[in-house]
């Protein structure tokens, strides 16, 4: 049989002369190009919509992984950068009296700078029309400058000496709709309205002054410290009008109270021997947010999410290698199979194979291309969750190093996938493959199973004499299904996590504010009646008497709560480890306030109360978590009995609270129907969740990674096995043509073909099944460690009940097209061929 070439190539491979080289000889790197020059020009006008989809394609996967992977740089280092600008504070104390020296504070060699604010409480200053957001009124001309210094996202910071600006934060506009350049108007509380209000809490108590000062709002800022994604917005003042309205701020106490903002000097470092200074200033333990503490908690979440973001980028790069390199690997074999007879004119198979390759390696470059273009204009939605609230400079972001190395590492694979298979192809032998016969395989023939089903056996775990790949099949089975289950388990944990305070020890749901600063609200028989009506509520399960005081152990501050039960059931307080306190002398501490203080269950601790000098030996007998309120992290603090509490504190407390424990469903109807008991005019109240837990809220950010990584890794087992069972049929095509032959009819061939796709099927589910479900538990288990909370083992119940049918349909699919490929085979025309 002969064979006529195309005119094109012809022309382009035999009647052109070589061009003269520069010294007027022939050129050989130019005529080495010259036929593969005039075979892409051919391929492009042939074939231009498929290298136009590969493009795409192309351009798809790899501005997917350049979105993510610049996303996780980006998230892993915002805090960072944010605290690099920002001269971030390092501690918090919170005096809550009147009189607290803060200048002497000021000036302690320990503090590099401290920037001071006026408390107050709430309704007593608002901006009118918007009394859901705070008002911070600064102390200091140094708030806000020299510690704690915002980043201005839009506009500027205020000037401290204007009575008339402002600076809000981006949940201030959008809680408001109010932005650069607009005014907001404050009003006070009338000094009247607010002594009623300070008896009773009730809101309908308070009236406001004709008094309407304007500020305006020049800059939208951003710093660490200022707030969490879930308050509802705030507005900072000038050190100006916090003195033009001093004395317009109503306040119960003869001196208002200040805290402040506090850098050191030697960072987290110096904070122990900060807290005993001012511990000796105040003449008692004084109550300090740890910001490092904060930080390092922050952080952790941050890299959390940079690592599953890191994760998705990892695997949609997996998967579409897969998928890209099955398109190239398509396209050059038949451009092999073209280049084929050229040879026979004297097409050299370098020259065939640098064509072959010529038109996928030139639509990778400009897929690459277009997915960087992709990848710049989607930058602006990154980074995500937590890692989004402390970005410095949110909005369009090109970061080079991602995507030179994503570009770079995507056309070296393509150029080496393509020029591999089209010299594979070019010059490969007819030499057969050494057979290896499968246990599996030789079961089923010695049971008696049908043909069908024994070849159909062979074609998954043999690779044959035509050298099917079987083994990438296998593995991207069972990792798809392990991918999958990991996946969506450890999301169960995230986001049961996300939903369920009790995972951060708050078992309770609903707290009663009944006193504070040593001073009850109701006394005697009300407080008495107060108590009744709740522990005999029916669906109330437990109330505990918590005093709240600030102690000190081993040179931090510690907020201790009592344990101390009304009723017959005391409050469920899972501890992580130990047992809670039964004595006077023993204390339960939350796990980061133990390290900080460098103890351990089983130590005896020195703790300090009302009086800083009378140290109490207490012994360690468990970890567990605390309340968690304005001041105090769920990680911080710890539990004492109530006899434990009177020792160390006498009759004083920071806060007096009452913590209801319900039945699950109930929490709601139980406040709507104590509130209405106690009465409005009264001066408690119930609330729901009294302080959101700041860890709780960070995993809602995250609780879409891990199932958008399921997606793409079970994408990438469909790509695998779909490439397998196609390619299998193409390999296998003269082992089914000479079953056919012998007799084997169309409907077992393609029996052949699902018994390959359900062997295939079945390994993936008996290996990936289990160790998907352990590895997302391990996971897990290693995020609830570190985070911390109480670990439980997640169960992705939708996805164990779908995956199973999920695998068998989506195999099913796959296999329908080169079964009936094999069920239509022309058995005359491939054996001629063989």
């Amino acid at each position: 049989m002969t064979t006529t070439p195309r005119p094109g190539i012809a022309a382009a491979t035999t009647r052109r002369p070589p061009r003269p080289g520069p010294q007027g000889g022939s050129g050989p790197a130019a005529g080495a190009w010259q036929p593969v020059g005039a075979w892409l020009r051919l391929d492009l006008r042939r074939r231009w919509l498929s290298l136009v989809i590969l493009a795409l394609l192309v351009a798809l996967a790899a501005g997917t992984v350049m979105a993510a992977a610049a996303g996780a740089r980006r998230g892993g280092s915002a805090l960072d950068r944010l605290l690099a600008v920002t001269l971030p504070s390092d501690l918090l104390p919170t005096t809550n009296f009147p009189g607290f020296p803060w200048e002497a504070a000021r000036r302690l060699p320990d503090v590099a700078a401290m920037g001071a604010f006026r408390l107050y409480d709430g309704p007593a200053v608002i901006i009118e029309g918007h009394p859901e957001v705070d008002l911070t009124l600064p102390a200091d001309r140094e708030y806000f400058q020299t510690v704690e210094r915002p980043v201005a996202l839009h506009g500027r910071l205020a000037n401290p000496d204007r009575v008339d600006e402002a600076v809000v934060d981006e949940r201030f506009v959008a809680a408001t709709g109010l932005t650069v350049g607009d005014s907001v108007t404050v009003r006070f509380a009338t000094r009247a309205s607010f002594e009623v209000y300070a008896g009773s809490r009730d809101p309908a108590a308070l009236s406001y002054s004709d008094l309407r000062p304007k500020l305006t709002i020049v800059g939208v800022g951003k710093c660490f410290c200022y707030g969490t994604p879930d308050d509802p917005g705030g507005i900072v003042s000038t050190y100006a009008f916090t003195r033009a309205h001093w004395d317009d701020v109503p306040d119960p106490s003869p001196e208002p109270m200040v805290a402040a903002m506090v850098r050191l000097r030697d960072g987290a470092a110096g904070v122990p021997a900060f807290q005993t200074e001012i511990n000796k200033l105040a003449g008692q333990p004084v109550d300090a947010f740890d910001a490092g503490k904060l930080t390092a908690d922050y952080r952790a979440t941050t890299s959390f999410e940079a690592l599953a973001l890191a994760a998705f980028a990892l695997a949609a790069f997996l998967a579409a290698a897969v998928l890209v390199g099955q398109a190239v690997v398509r396209f050059v074999i038949g451009a092999a199979a073209d280049l084929d007879v050229m040879r026979v004119l004297g097409l050299t198979t370098r020259q065939a194979t640098m064509a072959a390759a010529a038109g996928p390696v030139l639509a990778t470059v400009a897929g690459v291309l277009a997915g960087a273009g992709g990848a710049a204009a989607v930058s602006p939605l990154f980074p995500i969750g937590a890692a989004a609230w402390v970005e410095p400079a949110p909005g369009f972001h090109l970061d080079l190093v991602v995507i030179g190395a994503v570009a770079g590492v995507t056309v070296l694979l393509a150029t080496v996938v393509a020029t591999t298979t089209a010299f594979t192809a070019l010059v490969s032998g007819t030499r057969a493959a050494r057979p290896r016969r499968s246990a599996a395989a030789r079961l089923a023939y010695r049971l008696g199973l049908p043909v069908p089903a024994v070849v159909g056996t062979r074609f998954a775990l043999e690779p044959g004499r035509a050298g099917a790949a079987v083994r990438p099949a296998l593995v991207g089975a069972v990792a798809g299904v392990l991918g999958v289950l990991g996946s969506l388990t450890f999301q169960a944990g995230v986001a049961d996590a996300a939903a369920n305070p009790a995972r951060f020890g708050q078992t309770f749901e609903l707290v009663a504010w009944t006193g504070d600063q040593s001073v009850d609200y109701v006394q005697g028989a009300d407080y008495a009646e107060f108590v009744r009506t709740m522990t005999s509520d029916p669906d109330v399960v437990a109330v505990n008497n918590s005093l709240v005081g600030v102690a000190q152990a081993a040179g931090r501050s510690v907020t201790l709560y009592s344990l101390d039960p009304l009723g017959d059931r005391p409050l469920s307080i899972p501890p992580l480890s130990g047992h809670l306190p039964t004595t006077a002398g023993e204390i339960v501490l939350a796990p980061g306030a133990a390290q900080r203080a460098g103890v351990s269950v089983g130590d005896v601790v020195t703790v300090a109360g009302r009086d800083p000098a009378a140290g109490t030996p207490m012994r360690v007998t468990g970890l567990a978590f605390v309340p968690q309120d304005s001041h105090t992290d769920y990680d911080q603090g710890g539990w004492v009995t109530a006899a434990g509490y009177h020792t160390l504190f006498e009759k004083d407390f920071k806060y007096h609270e009452l913590h209801l424990e319900t039945r699950p469903g109930r929490a709601a109807a139980v406040r709507d129907r104590l509130n209405a008991a106690i009465g409005a005019s009264d001066a408690v109240q119930l609330m729901s969740d009294a302080a959101p837990i700041k860890a709780q809220a960070r995993f809602r950010g995250i609780a879409d990674l891990p199932r958008f990584l399921g997606v793409f890794l079970g994408l990438l087992a469909v790509g695998a096995v779909g490439h397998a069972l196609f390619v299998g049929v193409r390999r296998r095509r003269h082992e089914v043509a000479v079953l056919r032959a012998l007799g084997t009819t169309r409907w077992q061939a393609r029996a052949i073909v699902l018994t390959q796709a359900a062997v295939i099927v079945v390994v993936g589910l008996v290996v990936g099944l289990p160790v998907g479900v352990l590895l997302g538990r391990a996971l897990w288990r290693a995020v609830a460690t570190s985070t911390p909370l109480i670990y439980a083992p997640p169960v992705a119940v939708l996805a164990l009940a779908l995956v199973v049918p999920a695998v068998i349909v989506t195999a099913g699919a796959l296999a329908s097209v080169p079964a009936r490929r094999a069920a239509r085979l022309r058995v005359p025309d491939v054996l001629r061929a063989e």
